[in-house]
């Protein structure tokens, strides 16, 4: 198995939809404040302490704790996929998110207490195999759990967990199942990429749509749309970028996600790799810190952004949530995530013509993660001190099942979507206004409040949305499907259209030989663990490559500029990070790399 870490996402990292769509929301607790037991959280009604039973809805009523490495909402899951759960399985749901809560630190706290809650979504690598060191991880073939109650996964993922049993089991036990699951050549995105670049298509075309050859070509660009349009939609300063750092690791996120660009990503995550980019479809890598890598390129290319007045200064101390919002305000210009720039694009800015799109440049070959039969890193769990296994099983069962994945993204059928005559999914009036994270209005008895409040805050996925729904024959994902496509486009992306020749961004980087896709990689075999002098020098080093690259995309000059990157790699190789890269480059060269060559 060989999939990037959240951060590339996000991702989904990501599959692309759910990442976004839940990235929206915002929490209405600190996951501080909340405790894993669902013995404390649960309030089972029945006399069968909350036991699983033929029909999930009449079971008594329990919550279920969910710690989530990926989620950016704590607390109790609110509106329609709240409804919607309730009346399922009579679950709620209380969301302990670790990136709200100290990340990394807030997962050793957990893993430190002995208890996970019921549901762990999101842990891979180290973390995973720890937790199940330290028994933190419920086996599912205990008691015939997944037999009874997971039909439906073995039935439509059972090449991820006979990975799963492989990797981490012995070949006996299974302690989870990995997301995204998909079979195919080709991308594995819906009609956009996870990267971009986007800008504003309105601006740009008022610009005169200028070729783009380069990455610092989008400098000079943005720089006059800025000019253009100095305030957002509230009378705010526009930028052209803003960052944030709150899903940083061993280095500044947004700065690496100019690799992704190249088609490059940081290394291997399930090999705790991430001091070397690789590449999508070949055996090549560069370190974090060579003189010409990407990362480098992407802390000179917003470096110079800054000296352009272009950088967002409140970067340095804000969080995803903030930039979410100010790309919705208008504030900002430039997207490196078509997700992110997204939250723009609703009905009310693209029916006046303003919008943001894929615009892309000359040597760009953006990173796709591809299909994966086993699934990748962002694995689903069950806390071995669940008191409710069956209940949890049935949940995550139904989330593995085409109803699961259409239903869990798009509200229950006859809301946002439904089925023509012929069995093809379309989406109704309220589905247009409120996809893909609007606030809208929800009917009271689907929930109420507004879509965008009430979508699955889990932030994972299970089968990958561009994968072909058995039961209508069109891809989970609504925005392939043959009745969407056909809509009538608003003024933006009907413009988009008809400028670049393709109905999307995915069309246009296959049709121009624009992207590069990461073939699936499995040798059956655990992630590699760091001797523990390597992973005290790794650690060290990401503090020392993070703080800097930060320092370095802020400094005052050029000369400050070049001073401080010396600083930094003087450091970084004084606490070791050529051992560590060494380190890396041999996990790379012995797995992903040598299947690569073949």
């Amino acid at each position: 198995m060989f999939r990037g870490k959240k951060w590339a996402v996000l991702s989904v990292l990501l599959c692309v939809m759910l990442v976004f769509l839940s990235a929206c929301g915002g929490g209405s607790k600190n996951a501080s404040d909340t405790g894993p037991s669902s013995a404390q959280a649960s309030t089972g009604t029945g006399g069968d302490n909350g036991s699983a039973s033929a029909d999930p809805s009449k079971q008594p009523e329990v919550t279920l704790t969910v710690f989530s490495t990926l989620a950016n909402y704590a607390g109790e899951q609110t509106g329609w996929f709240a409804k919607l759960i309730k009346d399922k399985f009579n679950i709620k749901l209380n969301i302990i998110a670790s990136n709200l809560a100290g990340g990394q630190q807030k997962i050793a706290t957990m893993m430190a207490s002995g208890d996970l809650g019921d549901i762990v979504v999101g842990l891979g690598g180290k973390d995973y195999t720890d937790a199940i060191k330290a028994g933190l991880l419920l086996d599912w073939t205990k008691d015939g759990l997944l037999d009874k109650y997971g039909q439906d996964i073995k039935k439509n993922a059972g090449d991820a967990l006979e990975a799963n049993k492989k990797q981490y089991g012995g070949g006996t036990a299974i302690y989870g199942i990995g997301h995204n699951v998909g079979n195919g050549d080709g991308p594995s995105e819906g009609t956009d990429m996870t990267f971009g670049p986007m800008l504003r298509w309105d601006l740009y075309q008022k610009l005169g749509s200028p070729e783009i050859k380069t990455l610092d070509d989008y400098l000079t660009i943005v720089k006059k749309m800025q000019q253009m349009e100095p305030k957002s939609d509230s009378g705010k300063p526009t930028y052209g970028f803003s960052l944030w750092s709150d899903w940083d690791s061993d280095f500044a996120m947004n700065a690496k996600v100019t690799a992704q660009m190249y088609g490059y990503e940081e290394g291997d995550s399930f090999n705790n790799i991430d001091l070397i980019l690789t590449k999508a479809d070949e055996a090549k890598y560069q370190g974090l810190l060579d003189d010409d890598s990407y990362y480098m390129k992407g802390l000179e290319f917003f470096f110079k952004a800054n000296q352009m007045g272009l950088l967002d200064p409140d970067s340095l101390t804000q969080k995803f949530s903030d930039v979410s919002n100010k790309y919705k305000d208008g504030q900002i210009l430039f997207a490196q995530f078509p997700w992110v720039s997204n939250t723009y694009n609703t009905p009310e800015h693209t029916s006046a013509g303003k919008g943001f799109a894929y615009v892309p440049f000359s040597d760009e070959k953006i990173f796709s993660y591809g299909f994966s039969p086993y699934g990748g890193q962002r694995i689903w769990a069950i806390g071995a001190k669940t008191k409710y296994p069956e209940r949890v099983m049935q949940f995550l069962n139904w989330l593995y099942t085409p109803e699961g994945v259409e239903e869990a993204n798009y509200g229950p059928k006859g809301l946002l979507w439904d089925l023509d005559q012929n069995g093809k999914p379309y989406l109704t009036d309220l589905g247009y206004k409120a996809l893909p994270a609007n606030d809208v209005p929800i009917p009271e008895q689907y929930g109420g409040g507004s879509f965008k409040d009430g979508v699955n805050q889990i932030n994972n996925t299970t089968i990958a949305l561009s994968m072909t729904n058995p039961e209508t024959g069109e891809p989970y994902d609504y925005t392939l499907w043959t009745s969407y496509l056909n809509h009538n486009p608003d003024p933006v992306t009907k413009s988009w259209r008809d400028a670049m020749g393709a109905l999307t961004q995915k069309e246009y980087v296959v049709k121009h030989d624009l992207v590069v896709v990461q073939p699936a990689f499995f040798n059956g075999q655990a992630p590699a663990t760091e001797p523990s002098d390597i992973k005290q020098k790794h650690s060290e080093v990401g503090k020392v490559i993070k703080e800097y690259s930060w320092k370095m995309m802020f400094a005052k000059n050029e000369n400050e500029f070049g001073s401080l990157k010396q600083q930094m790699i003087d450091k970084a190789k004084g606490l070791g990070y050529d051992d560590v890269v060494k380190w890396e480059v041999d996990q790379y060269e012995q797995t992903v790399g040598s299947a690569l060559k073949k």
